[in-house]
């Protein structure tokens, strides 16, 4: 058994997500995963991702005007292993078999540990560090280099996680060839998204009708697998500004209006899009976002995501609480609506957003 892809995480969102990508699409690509937290509790899902009749994934929500709700099944994982217990081995797979390196690590997985300065990998490094000794074990057995994709919601994350690992190199000591060799990986910028919203006992997910995996496109890059969702761009810049200043500001707007109003604790988003709350939505999307992107060439582009948008907002299947989106609400004012306006006005100082301004101006006050 050959498993070219190694994936370091073992969520659901990449059971919903990759995994699934690589069952579906073409070629369909075997994975090894690896848990590399050694946290006990997660540990049990092991056995059960690659079992030989695979795991559920269920896809419920809204696409194309229709509500779906099929479950599918992965079959792509077929070996799992720990760092905290198979180290050896994992190395071997590493070193022998794998062309394509996956990670979901959390958004703090790349954090610096204090035992990322010793000489050997233990379980108490970050994941950069113990990434470092594989592939430093891979060059030593005079393989080629491998592509690289974290997946980890942070921006330019292959081009941080390769400035981690080169850092990393440099503490350990290593020679000039392990560096060449260690630049010479493709380090692959991506951004993901789906909304997955549970667990699926032991193993598995229940996920919403979109998925998206972008990947930033370099020279000698080629797309991991053919799937619908997985697409190769110029850049994640268009991308990345569609989904914060249309997802993530739509949340952050829908927030800004319910707690203007009677913020009821237990409102959730699909509901709140059918009534009043949901109507000023919409009209600033029209009146203000859209016409915003137009500003900047994209108006097509924003038009067809915010149809996608609206959709995902009414999944039926959906319980997402108005209240959990609301947290952290002064930060994500600014970060999605506050760099909305700044990215438009540098076209147009003059762009004119009174609702959007007055949210922002309001949590100034």
């Amino acid at each position: 058994m050959i498993t070219p892809i190694v994936q370091f995480g073992t969520s659901r969102f990449l059971q919903a997500h990759a995994d699934l990508f690589f069952c579906e699409g073409t070629p369909a690509r075997s994975i090894t995963v690896v848990q590399s937290s050694g946290d006990s509790a997660r540990a049990a899902r092991l056995g059960a991702l690659a079992a030989p009749e695979g795991f559920p994934v269920r896809v419920r929500g809204m696409m194309d005007g229709a509500v779906l709700d099929e479950e599918r099944r992965v079959t792509s994982v077929k070996r799992t292993l720990s760092t905290a217990l198979d180290w050896a081995e994992l190395s071997r797979v590493i070193t022998e078999e794998a062309e394509i390196i996956l990670s979901n690590t959390s958004d703090s997985g790349f954090d610096a540990q204090p035992a990322d300065a010793d000489a050997r990998p233990s379980q108490a490094m970050s994941y950069p560090a113990k990434l470092f000794h594989l592939l430093a074990a891979r060059f030593a057995a005079g393989k080629a280099p491998l592509t690289i994709y974290p997946m980890e919601l942070i921006p330019e994350n292959g081009t941080i996680l390769r400035a981690r690992v080169l850092e990393i190199a440099a503490q350990q000591g290593a020679d000039a060839t392990l560096i060449d060799w260690l630049s010479a990986c493709l380090w692959v910028d991506s951004l993901v998204d789906r909304i997955v919203s549970e667990p699926i006992d032991p193993v598995g997910a229940v996920a919403e009708p979109y998925a998206l995996w972008a990947i930033e496109a370099q020279e000698g890059l080629v797309t991991p697998v053919d799937h619908p969702s997985v697409q190769m761009v110029p850049d994640l810049e268009q991308i990345e500004r569609l989904k914060l200043h249309i997802l993530n500001l739509g949340h952050t707007a829908m927030a800004a209006f319910w707690m203007a109003g009677d913020a009821d604790p237990d409102a959730i988003v699909r509901e709140l899009l059918a009534g009043e709350v949901g109507g000023k939505v919409k009209a600033v999307m029209e009146t203000e976002v859209l016409p915003g992107f137009a500003l900047r060439g994209l108006g097509d582009e924003a038009r067809a995501y915010m149809t996608v948008t609206l959709e995902r907002f009414a999944n039926p299947f959906l319980d997402h609480r108005i209240a959990d989106i609301a947290q952290n609400h002064a930060q994500k004012l600014e970060r999605r609506i506050g760099a909305f306006l700044a990215w438009v006005r540098e076209v147009d100082p003059a762009f004119a957003a009174p609702t959007l301004d007055a949210l922002c101006a309001r949590e100034d006050a």
